[in-house]
């Protein structure tokens, strides 16, 4: 999302004719958007974005999980305990 963002702002300052960006050369102003490209494509394909979701599922699910035990009245779980 960082590459994405610095492409929209090196596109507008390059567009709107601002500061030093203006005499850029187009290539290096569009080329955020093809780091971009190249960092989805990577983080598909090895899995990291998956990963991730997977992470915030858990998490997700841990804290339902508390907060229906803490409904029940039960409190937490402590790890080690049984």
């Amino acid at each position: 999302m960082l590459f994405l963002g610095l492409g929209i702002l090196l596109l507008a300052l390059k567009y709107f004719e601002f500061g030093p960006v203006a005499e850029w050369s187009w290539w290096l102003v569009l080329s955020p958007f093809a780091l971009a490209v190249v960092w989805w494509a990577w983080a598909d394909w090895s899995g990291y974005t998956k990963r991730k979701a997977v992470e915030r599922e858990e998490v997700r699910k841990k804290a339902r999980i508390d907060k229906q035990r803490e409904q029940l009245g039960l409190g937490t779980k402590k790890p080690g305990r049984r």
